[in-house]
């Protein structure tokens, strides 16, 4: 049977759209509205969308979120939408789930990126699709105007909200929104900006294959640090050992967004003059003839999870049946306890960093230092750039058994 799609529907005419357009196509879906409790309409709109999902045969669940007042408000509430959207969409067994972005969110996209001086990743469009905590999110209007939504809505007689602060030029979104229309004037409407940033993500694809192609020739994978001979990865070109050095720090950070660009090219700098540099709870080091990017033992020393979870967003131990274990760091109290670490050929930092199981503050295991006692340590493989470097595949096959 297939799984039904969920709809992410604010009541706004871009996802209200994607509602009635599903439904028109015979599609099953159910749908959620998220609301963020930042407005006093926003609980009625949410109602409505409800209303409208009843009078449609359409399920509908209304999902909450609250902003705590730290960071920064819009990236917050975007975070917390695509979590609560992912709970929702696992919890209720859908294939994906589908968002009501259009063109003009990619040209507003594309010149508030512009602002800030992104480069081509930045600057290519959204992707269509996205993988979110196991979700997958769709984009299929992004082919489509705003303006040709709502006059498709029109004419069926369908209404929907229109946000009031779609109009506060504090956001940058709407400022992006308010140049978009000024830029029109000068023939740089969002098509053409649309058009760009499509050019942009397929420059973007490019690079990224030839970057996964260098990895699967230089890189390999060991104890969840990413290596790379140092010869080779010199002669690269400046942008490729970026992207290389950009995929290699979101892996091993378990990050969601990498560095930004500055950074990254302070790093790429620091690696072809040789010296050892720190980023995004991540260190890298040139020694060896390799650069290995690895942990940064500091970045985890107060991580811990039960024995049975996640360590570190990349971390499963296995083989042992002791529940009330935990995993943390090794650090150097529990490095001195395996006296045969030397052994693994390992580095001293790569350890330091490594999970290994603890019963309060006794050492149980350190499969990676050479102490096992029963268990074993698995790392959730990397994908994409570094999907085929060497070892990446034994990391899949070692997790899935």
């Amino acid at each position: 049977m297939k799984l039904p799609l969920g709809l992410a529907v604010s009541g706004g005419g871009d996802s209200m759209a994607l509602l009635h357009l599903a439904v028109a196509a015979a599609v099953p879906v159910a749908v959620a509205t998220v609301d963020h409790g930042l407005r006093a309409e926003a609980a009625a709109e949410a109602e409505a969308v409800a209303r409208a999902c009843a009078g449609l045969g359409v399920a509908h669940r209304t999902l909450r979120w609250h902003w705590d007042g730290l960071g920064n408000l819009q990236d917050r509430a975007r975070r917390g939408r695509l979590a609560l959207l992912s709970d929702w969409a696992r919890a209720e067994g859908l294939g994906a789930v589908a968002l009501g972005h259009t063109r003009d969110d990619l040209a507003e996209t594309f010149l508030m990126r512009l602002a800030r001086g992104a480069g081509i990743d930045g600057l290519a469009a959204m992707a269509a699709r996205r993988e979110v905590s196991g979700v997958m999110f769709l984009r299929p209007l992004l082919e489509v105007s705003r303006q040709e939504l709502r006059d498709w809505l029109g004419l069926r007689g369908v209404a929907w909200f229109d946000d009031p602060s779609n109009e506060n030029d504090r956001f940058a979104r709407v400022r992006a929104r308010r140049m978009v229309a000024a830029l029109g004037a000068q023939g740089i409407g969002s098509d053409v900006l649309a058009e760009t940033a499509l050019r942009m993500r397929e420059a973007r694809e490019a690079l990224d294959g030839q970057a996964a192609a260098v990895a699967a020739e230089c890189g390999r994978i060991e104890a969840g640090d990413v290596i790379f001979d140092a010869a080779q990865f010199a002669r690269l070109p400046a942008e490729i050992r970026r992207r290389l050095l950009l995929a290699a720090v979101v892996w091993v950070a378990s990050a969601e967004y990498g560095p930004r660009g500055a950074d990254m090219v302070r790093l790429r700098d620091a690696v072809a003059a040789g010296r050892a540099a720190t980023l995004h709870g991540v260190r890298v080091t040139t020694a060896k003839g390799r650069v290995r990017i690895g942990r940064e033992a500091r970045a985890v020393a107060g991580v811990e999870t039960p024995a049975n979870a996640l360590w570190d967003g990349r971390w499963r131990a296995s083989g042992g049946n002791n529940n009330d274990l935990t995993l943390r760091a090794l650090g150097e109290t529990g490095l001195r306890q395996c006296s045969g670490w030397r052994a693994t050929g390992l580095p001293r930092a790569t350890l330091l960093a490594a999970p290994a199981l603890w019963n309060g503050g006794d050492l149980v295991a350190a499969p990676l230092a050479g102490m096992a006692a029963g268990w074993q340590i698995g790392c959730v493989p990397p994908q994409g750039v570094l999907a085929a470097a060497k070892g990446a595949a034994a990391l899949s096959s070692a997790l899935s058994h």
